[in-house]
C-alpha cells in the first residue's frame, strides 16, 4: 500500500511539475519579446535602379530612381515639398527655376542648362522623364533649395531635410531597445538600436493592448537612416526637442512701390476714341495718382494681345501727376488663357509683347486681371507672373495682379507667391453678388470687404496689399411666372443708381447687415431691389481698409462715381 501510495503521489506530483512547466512555456511564449527579424529589404521593397525616398520624416510613395550615382525626385515632390519655384513644362519638355533676374532652363535628358541665355552643363542629365513622370536630379534641387539629404544602402535610400528652424522631439535607446514593424513585442524587429542611438519619436503611445494580450507602450520612430517603425517607450530614455538649422539663404526680391498710398481707378477703354476722354475723367477726381486702363487683350493661343494704347493718353495723365498702369485681361472669346500659359513659348512670348508696349508707351506699371484661370494652369500663372516680374524689374515697371477675394478654391492663384516675386496685389472686394448669381444681394457688403481684406493679409504684406472698392450698384429684377422667380440685373453708377429708386417712390434705409442704404420697390408684378453704393456705404469700407493699414485702394471704375465721394477719398490718403 505505502508502495503504491508513493507512485500515486510521485505521478501527480510529475503531473503538478510539467502542468507548471507547461504553464511557464506558455507564459514564456506569450510575454516574451519576439527576436524574429525582417530584413530591410523586405520592409522597403526597393527594386534595381530604384531608391526609396524618406522625406523629413515620412516615407514617400514615389520611388527615386538612381543612376550613375545621381538620385532623381520626382518633379512632383520637388515642387510640393523641396521647392515650388521649380516648374516643369510637360508640353514642351522643360524644367525651368526662375530667380528675381534670371530663369534657368534645362531640357529633358541634357547636361546643359540655360540662365537667360548663358550656357553651363553638370555633370549629369539634370532631368529624366518616365512615362508621364519627370524626375529631377537632386543635386541639381539643392544648389538652389534649403535642404540636405544622406544616402544609405541595403537597400538603397535617402532621407532628405528640408524643414528647417521646426521643433521635434527626439529620444535615445536605452540597452536592447528594438524597432518593430508593429507596436507590438511579438512583431517583427527592424532595427536592433545601440544605446543612446538617437531616434524622431512621431508619436507618443498610450498605453494599450496589443492583440497578444500584452500591456504596453509603444511610441512611433524615425531612425537616422529612415527606418519607421514602434519602440517600446521603456527602451527610449527622456524625450527632448531639437531642430535642424541650414546656412542656405534664400533669395530677397526687391519691390518697386510708390512713396504713400495707392489710389487707383481704373479706366475701362473699349475703343481708341476712349482715351480721349482721360484728362476729363481725371480732372473730376481728387487724390488719384495711378490710372489703370484696358488696354491689353491676349488674343487668341498663341501669345498675341491687342493693344489700345496711346502715347497722347500717357502724357496727359502724367500732365495731372498721375500714374499709367496698363491693364492686360483674358476677356477675348479667341482666347483660352490656360492654353497660353501652359507652354512655354507661347508664356514667354505673351511677357514680351506686353513689356514691349510698356517700354514703347514709358507705361509706369503693368497690372494682370486674368479672371479666367482654372486649376489645372494654377502653377502655370504663377509662372508667368515670376517671368514677367523679372522682365518689369529690369525696366522699372511696377507689375500688380487682380485677383478675386481669397477663398478654398481660388488658392492656385498663389497669392502669397504674386507678394515675393511682384509689386502689389489687388483683391477686387466685389462682385459679392454679381450677374450670374442666384439670388439678390449686394455688390460689396462691409463684411463681404472686411473677410477680403483680413485674408489677404494672411498671405500679402500690407505694403503691398491694395483693397479694390466698386463705384456701382445693381439693380435686380424678381419675375414670378408659375410659382418660380426669375432673377436679372443691371448694373448703374452711383449717382444714376439712387436717383433711378428715387423716381420710382422707392425710400432707402440703412441695413446694418450689409453696411448699406437698401430699397426696394413693385411695379406690375416685378419686384426691383437694391443695395445702393453711396459716399456713405463706401466710407464705411474705406475705414475698414484704412484700420489695416494697407497699400491703398482701387475702384471700378473711372466715371461710375459721384463726384463727392472724393472728398471723402482723400482723407484716407
Amino acid at each position: 500500500m505505502n508502495k503504491q501510495k508513493k507512485l500515486t503521489l510521485t505521478f501527480i506530483a510529475l503531473l503538478v511539475l510539467a502542468i507548471v512547466i507547461a504553464g511557464i512555456a506558455l507564459l514564456v511564449k506569450r510575454y516574451m519579446p519576439s527576436n524574429r527579424e525582417m530584413a530591410l529589404t523586405e520592409y522597403f521593397k526597393v527594386s534595381e535602379g530604384e531608391m526609396q525616398v524618406i522625406l523629413q520624416d515620412q516615407i514617400y510613395d514615389t520611388k527615386a530612381l538612381y543612376e550613375n550615382g545621381q538620385i532623381y525626385v520626382d518633379y512632383g515632390m520637388v515642387h510640393d515639398y523641396l521647392n515650388s519655384r521649380f516648374y516643369w513644362d510637360s508640353k514642351e519638355n522643360q524644367l525651368l527655376y526662375t530667380t528675381s533676374t534670371a530663369v534657368i532652363s534645362a531640357a529633358a535628358d541634357s547636361q546643359d542648362y540655360y540662365t537667360n541665355k548663358s550656357k553651363a552643363s553638370m555633370d549629369y542629365p539634370i532631368v529624366k522623364v518616365k512615362g508621364d513622370t519627370a524626375y529631377v536630379a537632386l543635386d541639381y534641387v539643392k544648389e538652389r533649395t534649403a535642404l540636405d539629404y544622406k544616402k544609405y544602402d541595403k537597400p538603397d535610400r535617402v532621407v532628405i531635410t528640408y524643414r528647417y528652424n521646426e521643433k521635434a522631439d527626439y529620444a535615445k535607446a536605452k540597452k536592447k531597445a528594438r524597432i518593430r514593424y508593429r507596436a507590438s513585442i511579438k512583431s517583427d524587429i527592424l532595427v536592433k538600436l545601440k544605446e543612446d542611438d538617437q531616434v524622431r519619436v512621431l508619436e507618443q503611445g498610450d498605453s494599450t493592448k496589443s492583440g497578444d494580450g500584452n500591456e504596453s507602450s509603444f511610441d512611433k520612430v524615425m531612425s537616422v537612416d529612415g527606418v519607421v517603425g514602434y519602440v517600446r517607450r521603456k527602451d527610449l530614455g527622456k524625450i527632448y526637442q531639437s531642430e535642424y538649422t541650414t546656412d542656405f539663404k534664400e533669395e530677397q526680391y526687391t519691390h518697386i512701390l510708390k512713396d504713400g498710398k495707392v489710389n487707383l481707378v481704373w479706366h475701362q477703354v473699349t475703343t481708341s476714341a476712349a482715351n480721349d476722354g482721360v484728362l476729363n475723367l481725371l480732372n473730376a477726381t481728387k487724390g488719384v495718382n495711378v490710372v489703370a486702363p484696358t488696354w491689353f487683350t491676349v488674343s487668341g493661343n498663341h501669345g498675341e494681345i491687342t493693344s489700345l494704347a496711346s502715347d497722347a493718353y500717357v502724357s496727359r495723365a502724367r500732365s495731372l501727376g498721375v500714374d499709367v498702369w496698363g491693364v492686360c485681361n483674358d476677356f477675348s472669346n479667341d482666347s483660352k488663357i490656360g492654353k497660353v500659359l501652359e507652354r512655354t513659348t507661347t508664356r514667354q512670348k505673351l511677357e514680351k509683347n506686353l513689356i514691349a508696349e510698356a517700354i514703347k508707351y514709358s507705361l509706369d506699371g503693368i497690372n494682370i486681371d486674368f479672371e479666367h484661370v482654372r486649376k489645372a494652369n494654377g502653377d502655370d500663372f504663377i509662372q508667368f507672373i515670376r517671368e514677367l516680374g523679372i522682365m518689369c524689374r529690369n525696366n522699372g515697371v511696377v507689375l500688380s495682379i487682380d485677383n478675386y477675394p481669397p477663398t478654398s478654391y481660388s488658392m492656385y492663384y498663389n497669392r502669397k507667391e504674386q507678394a515675393a516675386v511682384a509689386d502689389y496685389v489687388i483683391t477686387m472686394a466685389y462682385d459679392e453678388y454679381y450677374a450670374g448669381s442666384e439670388k439678390a444681394g449686394p455688390v460689396s457688403s462691409l463684411n463681404y470687404v472686411t473677410d477680403s481684406t483680413e485674408n489677404t493679409l494672411k498671405e500679402v504684406p500690407a505694403e503691398q496689399t491694395i483693397i479694390a472698392l466698386p463705384f456701382y450698384s445693381r439693380l435686380w429684377k424678381e419675375t414670378t411666372k408659375d410659382g418660380k422667380v426669375k432673377l436679372s440685373s443691371e448694373a448703374y453708377g452711383m449717382h444714376f443708381a439712387k436717383e433711378s429708386m428715387i423716381d420710382a417712390g422707392a425710400k432707402f434705409e440703412w441695413n446694418d447687415e450689409s453696411g448699406m442704404n437698401y430699397a426696394e420697390y413693385t411695379k406690375d408684378g416685378v419686384v426691383y431691389k437694391m443695395w445702393l453704393e453711396d459716399q456713405t456705404s463706401l466710407e464705411e469700407k474705406m475705414k475698414v481698409v484704412s484700420d489695416h493699414q494697407t497699400a491703398g485702394y482701387a475702384f471700378w471704375k473711372l466715371g461710375l462715381e459721384d463726384s463727392a465721394v472724393w472728398d471723402m477719398i482723400i482723407k484716407y490718403m
